[in-house]
């Protein structure tokens, strides 16, 4: 199944965009309860940026909606975008997917189909942890996969924390087979790791590239799975800290550990080279980074 899957499409790209809603309901419900430190700031809510792919030849390359939430009681900077974009590959990009995935015949049919969904959330509380999340559909010609996942970035780290997080990933994963969380759980500590410092950008969570067993309904079910799992994984935490007084040595633990965050989506993050490599808006790609980061 690699010719046009017209309906796969329009399925994965409405249900990126139905989970986009979704957090973007959440989060804002987080700031209109907060009472806890920072509850003096109005509720934060998020500003909606509709963004447009760059093609070469000025024709339609589909585009996304970018939500930035800047400055909330509870949310510093949090992005949730998605977006659906389109047309051919420039020959760097065909050149890297080839060796990268093995895919045969991309120079002579370099079109490609990607949505998704991506999120960075940095929080104003040190005690509440960063997350990342996203998932996505890539489709050409010649091959079709899904990939993405959602990992915990906490300055201060809990072990309880860290633990509800995982449980709520293999509580999502395991009716899709009891293998599926040990291997992404695996996957992602390899793939969030930050060479050049020796360690973890944080505590981990699941990831996965490349997926396609050959079955797309067995494939986006799992996919749709992963991004169930981030809200309940998440917001219990979000709850348990943002009430949690901090201080100013808290606050330089975490812009520190934010300088991490920035380092490795600058240096090695796949998405952010894919997205200024395939011309789609720079601001929408760069939404990850902190607001405030600092290097000792």
């Amino acid at each position: 199944m690699t010719e046009e899957m017209g309906p796969e499409k329009a399925r994965a790209s409405a249900w990126f965009r139905e989970l986009r809603d979704a957090i973007v309901a959440a989060f804002e419900d987080v700031e209109t309860r907060h009472d806890g430190p920072g509850a003096d700031l109005p509720a934060g809510r998020f500003e909606v940026t509709e963004t447009r792919r760059a093609s070469d030849d000025g024709s339609d390359a589909g585009g996304g909606l970018m939500s930035v939430m800047r400055g909330g009681r509870v949310f510093e900077k949090v992005g949730v975008n998605v977006s659906t974009v389109y047309g051919t590959l420039g020959a760097r990009a065909q050149a890297a997917m080839a060796a990268r995935k093995g895919i045969p015949g991309m120079a002579d049919d370099p079109r490609f189909w990607a949505s998704g969904i991506s999120l960075v959330a940095h929080m104003r509380n040190p005690h509440v942890p960063a997350v990342h999340m996203n998932t996505r559909m890539f489709w050409t010609p010649h091959a079709w996969w899904f990939g993405g996942g959602s990992d915990l970035n906490p300055c201060i780290e809990y072990a309880e924390d860290t633990a509800h997080f995982h449980g709520q990933q293999q509580a999502h994963l395991d009716p899709h087979g009891p293998d599926h969380y040990p291997r992404l759980k695996a996957w992602a500590d390899e793939y969030f790791y930050i060479p050049h410092r020796g360690r973890a950008r944080g505590v981990g969570g699941i990831f996965m590239d490349d997926h396609s067993t050959g079955d797309w309904e067995a494939d986006f079910a799992l996919t749709q799975d992963i991004g169930r799992a981030f809200l309940p994984a998440y917001l219990p935490l979000v709850d348990r800290r943002r009430v949690q007084p901090w201080t100013e040595a808290d606050r330089d633990t975490q812009l520190v550990h934010r300088g991490l965050y920035a380092e490795y989506n600058l240096v090695y993050d796949r998405g952010t080279k894919f997205g200024l490599e395939t011309g789609h808006d720079a601001n929408a790609v760069l939404m990850s980074l902190p607001p405030l980061a600092k290097w000792v």
